[in-house]
C-alpha cells in the first residue's frame, strides 16, 4: 500500500513529443529527388507553331538546328530564315592565316541543300557572342517585321532559357515561339545517364539562375 502511495505522489514524466526533424529531412530528400528526376523535362518548352515573319536559327549544334529550320520553312510557317553570326573564332583564326567561313555560312549551305531559297536566307547584324546577344539581334530585326512574330529554333534542352532571355531582352519587339529540334537526341527523362546531357542540364540551370538574377555574369572579354 505504501509503495502505491509513494508512486502516486511522484511526479509523472511528461509524454515525449515526436521529433519533427526526421520528417522534415525525409520531405527535403523527397523534394530534391523529384526535382532531380524531372529537371530535364522541365527545361524543355514546347510551344505550338504559328505563322511568323521569320524562322531564326540559334547558333550551335550544327547541323540539327539548321535542318529543323528548313523543315519548318517548308511547312510554310514563315517566308524567311534568319541566321546570326559571330566574329569568333574567325577573327582569331584569320590572324593565324587559317581560313574559316563562320557557322552562319555553313548553316546557309545546309538550308540551301534542304530546299530553302538563298533569297529567303538573311544573316543578321551585329555579331553575337552568346544567346543574350542573339535575342537582342533577332528582336531588333523583328521590330520592323510584319507580323511581329518569330520562330526561334534551338536544341530542346536550351528552350526554357531561350524563352527566358527573349522575355528579358526582346519581348517589347514582338512575340517569339520557341521550337526545339524535333529529333534532338537529348534524353530528358534520363539526362544523368551520359555526360553530354548532364553537362547540358548543368549549363542551362546555371544560365537560368544568371538570367533570373539580371545577368550579373557576362561573357569574358
Amino acid at each position: 500500500m505504501g509503495n502505491v502511495l509513494i508512486a502516486t505522489l511522484l511526479p509523472t514524466e511528461p509524454a515525449r513529443k515526436p521529433r519533427l526533424w526526421p520528417l522534415l529531412a525525409l520531405g527535403l530528400i523527397s523534394a530534391c529527388l523529384f526535382v532531380f528526376f524531372h529537371l530535364g523535362r522541365w527545361l524543355i518548352v514546347e510551344e505550338p507553331l504559328q505563322n511568323a515573319a521569320a524562322i531564326a536559327v540559334l547558333s550551335g549544334r550544327m547541323p540539327g538546328r539548321a535542318l529543323e529550320a528548313a523543315k519548318v520553312y517548308k511547312q510554310g510557317y514563315a517566308p524567311q530564315v534568319w541566321l546570326t553570326h559571330s566574329t569568333e573564332p574567325g577573327a582569331t583564326l584569320a590572324k593565324l592565316s587559317v581560313p574559316y567561313q563562320g557557322e552562319d555560312a555553313y548553316d546557309k549551305l545546309i538550308l540551301i541543300h534542304e530546299g530553302v531559297p538563298e533569297s529567303a536566307i538573311h544573316v543578321l547584324e551585329p555579331p553575337i557572342v552568346n544567346t543574350a546577344d542573339e535575342m537582342a539581334s533577332i528582336g531588333q530585326a523583328l521590330s520592323s517585321a510584319n507580323p511581329r512574330r518569330v520562330i526561334l529554333v534551338t536544341s530542346k534542352v536550351h528552350t526554357r532559357r531561350t524563352r527566358t532571355l527573349w522575355k528579358h531582352f526582346s519581348a517589347a519587339n514582338g512575340d517569339a515561339i520557341v521550337h526545339g529540334v524535333s529529333d534532338d537526341p537529348f534524353d530528358a527523362d534520363h539526362w544523368w545517364r551520359n555526360t553530354s546531357d548532364a553537362l547540358d542540364v548543368v549549363r542551362e540551370v546555371l544560365g537560368l539562375f544568371n538570367a533570373w538574377a539580371g545577368l550579373p555574369l557576362r561573357p569574358a572579354a
